[in-house]
């Protein structure tokens, strides 16, 4: 009986440290946090649909990525998401080879999120003829794969090559750029004469809008991305500039409109190799006064 008992005592201890360690708790202040370690402690990973090239045994491939039955949460046959040692640094490396993203466990609002960024060399089906594209996905909300079987719903600071900072949405989430509607399927801002815009989740909204200029420095060299949500409103800034203004987030559940000032951060897997490191985050209460001045508010 001493020795049932014990067996029972072992295991309820195991599996209430199984449940402790699972909530990954992260708290975020007002000095800057590493977000990442070697071992993706604060992280989750979730694996789309492999492209028919990838030498893969396993698992269902599909010509069309967007269709298909993805890998799944914590899956990652082909390390998409790895970290490796450059010069001494840490640093993630995304190989780009299946669409996919690294997913913070934890939800976050009212942060400042920074991170080095740039590109490596390789690119990969179905994106081999198209520009290195990637970004990091905020306010994520719902299930994983809600977006082309990979990516959660939120809104998007798109990292592409010459439109870093563009603002995409995603699902259900809608917000408002102050920009301007070029011709079909092209919105910009312009900084004249531009109006509110309201773009995403349906109602024949657009889903992408346009940095002004690009300010990304050469293919291969180091970038400064920040993302800074206050509130419902965010900023996007590449390397000191602030290029992207988005207000009054919010998603659409059920035809009702909530407002949205939290979420998962979430960095994409979208067909080219990329590498981050400094992923850096605190928490703010306003926007940084330079920053504040450059985008007016």
């Amino acid at each position: 009986m001493k020795k049932l008992i014990g067996i029972l005592f072992i295991s309820l201890t195991a599996f209430c440290f199984g449940q402790q360690t699972s909530q990954h708790s992260f708290e975020i202040n007002d000095n800057w946090q590493n977000l990442l370690d070697k071992d993706f402690s604060n992280w989750e990973t979730f694996v789309g649909v492999p492209h028919t090239s990838v030498e893969l045994e396993g698992h269902p491939k599909s010509e069309n990525v967007h269709n298909g039955t993805p890998i799944g949460l914590n899956n990652d046959p082909k390390n998409v998401f790895s970290i490796v040692d450059e010069e001494g640094d840490m640093v993630l490396k995304i190989t780009g080879e299946i669409y996919a993203g690294l997913t913070t466990v934890q939800e976050f609002g009212n942060y400042h999120l920074k991170v080095q960024f740039k590109w490596g060399e390789k690119k990969w089906e179905p994106r081999l003829d198209k520009k290195r594209d990637n970004g990091i996905l905020y306010h994520c909300h719902g299930e994983h794969g809600a977006f082309w079987n990979v990516w959660m719903s939120g809104l998007e600071c798109q990292i592409q090559e010459g439109d870093t900072g563009d603002f995409v949405t995603l699902v259900n989430a809608r917000a408002n750029v102050v920009s301007t509607k070029i011709k079909d399927n092209l919105y910009k801002v312009t900084g004249k004469k531009d109006k509110s815009i309201t773009y995403g989740a349906g109602n024949g909204n657009p889903g992408y809008c346009h940095i002004n200029s690009p300010n990304e420095k050469p293919n291969g060299e180091w970038n400064t991305v920040e993302v800074i949500c206050v509130g419902n409103q965010s900023i996007h800034v590449v390397n000191g500039k602030v290029v992207m203004i988005v207000k009054n987030a919010r998603k659409v559940i059920n035809g009702e409109e909530i407002t949205l000032t939290k979420g998962k951060i979430q960095l994409q897997s979208e067909g080219a190799e990329a590498y981050y490191k400094d992923i850096q985050i605190k928490s703010v209460k306003k926007f940084p006064k330079e920053y504040k001045k450059q985008a007016k508010l």
